[in-house]
């Protein structure tokens, strides 16, 4: 029997370097990921410039340590995979770059990756996803999207945020509260607190937007600012005291506007599954509400790990085995777009066949 093959996948979209190992069965060896967050904590956010030296900084050291299943040796490598886009573009531009020169370098293909459709196949990859056609819900930190993946890995976008990602809201409430940098955890934790699930009463009542609208489109400014309007009209003591409250109010409504967008899209497409992924999908009262969800509708559903959910490599590499096998390389003319959208096919000079 022959040895597996193996892609390396490259991700640096964002503020973390990552790169994974995966076999073109699907088997993950590696998934090594250098976060960036003590680095942009003191601001708040993600600092683009900074993030785009922290890349190139960290790329070599990761790289090699994804390559050590195979003992560093590029033999059983069949291809470098790395994110094109969407993306902060000199974050893009460091990984992109040096994916160009490992396959230079190597005499490997390299394969152009869409940072959406790797984080769907985060889920794919897994022998526990529901089979296609289904449902995706990709929400994370730049992106809130309801899509239809096709039996054929096409997709059908039915409907994306109009103003913050999920994921941003999250990030500009911790903001606002005073908690630190990523948002995230950090309200996940402090809404988690008690040790116990929190009941009805135990958080304040904020808006869901958009909830009663035919179409599945989401907005989360509008959630965002009556988070600030109901702290504005505190005292200090009072909101102390009320943190949780509030912290856990804001979570409730922004994962159940998901979860509503969420049934509609499975109401009107009819599907027999669906797949949450992406960062914000790491969040324990969304895995919750979802597999109630699932359980209530009668349908099979898959969220992969936290591990997988946050940006990887390993999904990188899974989105790209299927283009290995019908020989869809990138041209070393790969170029960044940070604006990229799900589905979004760029101009084919970039690629060959």
């Amino acid at each position: 029997m022959s040895p597996p093959n193996h892609i390396l996948g490259i991700d640096t979209s964002c503020d973390d370097t990552a790169c994974g190992l995966v076999t073109t069965e699907g088997v993950i060896l590696s998934n090594i990921v250098a976060s960036q967050v003590e680095e942009h904590a003191p601001f708040g956010g993600v600092v683009p410039e900074i993030a785009a030296r922290s890349h190139l900084e960290a790329l070599p050291w990761v790289v090699e340590r994804a390559l050590s299943p195979l003992g560093g040796e590029w033999d059983e490598v069949d291809a470098v995979a790395v994110t094109y886009g969407p993306g902060l573009v000199g974050s893009l531009l460091a990984g992109i770059s040096y994916a160009k020169g490992l396959s230079l370098a190597s005499g490997k293909p390299l394969i152009g990756i869409n940072h959406l459709e790797a984080h769907v196949s985060s889920a794919l990859i897994s022998e526990e996803c529901p089979p296609q056609p289904l449902v995706a819900l990709v929400v994370s930190g730049g992106h809130t999207i309801l899509a239809l993946v096709e039996d054929d890995g096409g997709f059908e976008l039915l409907g994306g945020t109009r103003d913050d990602a999920c994921g941003e809201a999250f990030d500009k409430v911790a903001k606002l509260l005073g908690l630190g940098y990523p948002g995230g955890p950090a309200i996940e934790k402090i809404a988690d607190q008690t040790g116990e699930p929190a009941k009805k009463g135990e958080w304040v009542e904020f808006p869901r937007p958009m909830k009663d609208r035919g179409e599945l489109d989401f907005s989360f400014s509008g959630l965002k600012t009556a988070v600030a309007n109901y702290v504005r009209g505190l005292s200090p003591p009072e909101r102390e005291r009320e943190l949780a409250a509030i912290v856990r109010g804001f979570q409730e409504a922004a994962v159940d506007v998901l979860m509503i967008k969420l049934r509609q899209a499975l109401l009107r497409t009819k599907t027999p599954g669906f797949i949450v992924v992406g960062g914000v999908a790491a969040n324990r009262r969304l895995r919750e509400l979802a597999g109630a969800l699932a359980e209530e509708m009668e349908i099979s559903h898959y969220i992969p790990p936290p591990e997988l959910c946050t940006d990887n490599g390993a999904m990188v590499a899974a989105a790209a085995r299927e283009k290995l096998r019908k020989g869809e390389y990138a041209s070393l003319d790969l170029a960044a777009y940070p604006n990229l959208e799900l589905g979004q096919k760029p101009s084919p000079a970039l690629f060959s066949r």
